[in-house]
């Protein structure tokens, strides 16, 4: 659906589907990111157009940022109550060699 509406607008974003983003207790699940940006990740979307809409208006919104944080006041109502995660920029430096996580 959210496909379709972005065809619809010629909204110029990027769509990857995921299998997963483990966040089972709140679906639909969607996340922006880009560059030099703050990650965002966003649950409890109802799987409809008009969710589709507000999805792609706060894309906009975030494309439109240098660092990726919306101001509060212009965030839609559906990503104030449904932040699940927000993740930091990644360093533009390397970053030294980490042991493997245990299984």
């Amino acid at each position: 659906m959210l496909r379709q509406a972005a065809t619809r607008r010629g909204a110029p974003v990027e769509l990857i589907p995921v299998e997963c983003l483990s966040v089972c207790k709140r679906p639909c699940t969607i996340g922006f990111s880009g560059p030099g940006k703050w990650t965002y990740i966003y649950g409890d979307f109802a799987p409809d157009e008009a969710s589709a809409e507000v999805i792609l208006d706060a894309a906009k919104l975030y494309a439109a940022t240098p660092d990726g944080l919306i101001p509060w006041r212009q965030r839609p109502s559906a990503l104030k109550k449904g932040v699940v995660a927000r993740i930091p920029p990644l360093a533009s430096h390397p970053t030294p060699d980490l042991p493997e996580a245990a299984e």
